[in-house]
């Protein structure tokens, strides 16, 4: 049996059910067998409200067959609980918010499970990285006489509503600017656009996991990935995501990009405490799917990194070209008058022509700034 599908219908909580909202006594939440006390109120004080209906339930009372709950939740990304009462009024207002939005034609049924999927996958992110990390580190060393979880009560109750308003502010600004880039684009570009797109990747990483211990690698990756991220904003780009010894970013045109690769590797060999870093980059069209980006770009920028050289940035043909078209590198160093080589912010310097597992032969370039 599905772990979602239906119990009698009899099982329904009465409306008039007296709710203990403290998490303890007569109508507190129901607790699962070895359930900690107080993960039930620490989870009762997040989702503000109580534990009453199971998945069916929920379901039922949201108008929303069973069938599309349980793929709206999965794309959350929300484990099946069997029938266990564990669903609050919030989970129901979820499930009638997405189905409305489909009955109304706002949205397609798979539209609606991309938005599902998406949220979900990003702000469980987010909840984790704070979790394991803010709050752990805000609760140690815990109080005298105190264990961490009782501390994490207190914290968590100050910390909530804070967090919430940042996290909605953030959200708004973010749509407000993709919004803008999609409005200010061609209609044929919205889903496949021309972009510029990056990947930097750390250089003997493999080799560093062996090496350092678990928390020195931790901070390492830690200090990677933030320099990456406040680099990439700085200066225009966008990061896509992380990947631990490597980044993901794109940009509008080549020019914003070059920067950013270029001020990627400075700013990293000017630490000592980071390893080497490789740049790859290219220009072309690009699919873009749930914050994600797809297809032979993509591709391309990632073999150009594989091979680029230490603490150096490759780009490919079209990338170069670009630069050239909007006067920010000559093609040729050869046809650059003395006078004229302070216009230029970068230099490109081609590289042997080599085959590239998957796209064929590409002739890369050496992206250096000049002097």
């Amino acid at each position: 049996m599905d772990a979602l599908d239906a119990p009698d219908p009899a099982d329904a909580p009465d409306p008039a059910d007296p709710v203990d909202t403290t998490g303890e006594g007569e109508g507190a939440d129901p607790a699962e067998p070895g359930e900690h006390p107080l993960a039930l109120r620490l989870e009762h004080l997040i989702l503000g409200a109580p534990r009453r209906y199971t998945p069916f339930q929920a379901a039922r009372t949201a108008g929303v067959s069973m069938d599309l709950a349980s793929r709206f939740w999965r794309a959350m990304g929300f484990a099946d609980i069997g029938q266990a009462r564990a669903l609050t009024e919030a989970d129901v207002l979820a499930l009638r918010r997405l189905a409305g939005l489909v009955e109304a034609g706002l949205l397609s049924e798979s539209m609606a499970i991309q938005v599902a999927r998406s949220t979900g996958q990003t702000t469980a992110r987010l909840a984790d990285w704070q979790t394991d990390s803010f709050l752990e580190g805000l609760t140690e060393p815990p109080e005298p006489g105190m264990t961490r979880a009782e501390v994490a009560y207190p914290l968590v109750e100050l910390l909530l509503p804070e967090l919430e308003e940042f996290l909605i502010y953030v959200w708004r600004r973010q749509v407000a600017a993709a919004t803008s880039r999609v409005v200010q684009s061609d209609d044929e570009e919205a889903v496949d656009r021309r972009l510029a797109v990056g990947f930097a990747d750390l250089v003997g990483f493999t080799r560093l996991t062996r090496r350092l211990e678990e928390e020195e690698l931790g901070e390492l990756v830690e200090a990677f990935e933030t320099t990456a991220a406040d680099q990439v904003a700085a200066y225009g780009g966008r990061l896509i995501k992380t990947l631990g010894d490597e980044v993901l970013f794109v940009a509008d045109d080549p020019g914003t990009a070059a920067e950013i690769g270029m001020r990627l590797i400075e700013t990293m060999t000017g630490d000592d405490t980071m390893p080497a870093l490789r740049v790859g980059m290219a220009f072309g069209t690009v699919t873009t799917r749930m914050g994600d980006v797809f297809g032979t770009t993509v591709n391309l920028a990632s073999r150009l990194t594989s091979i680029a050289p230490r603490d150096a940035v490759l780009v490919d043909g079209d990338f170069a070209e670009a630069l050239g078209e909007a006067g920010d590198a000559p093609l040729s160093e050869a046809d650059v008058d003395a006078t004229e080589a302070e216009k230029y912010r970068f230099a490109l310097q081609p590289m042997w022509r080599r085959p590239v597992r998957g796209l064929g032969v590409v002739e890369p370039w050496l992206l250096s700034r000049r002097d």
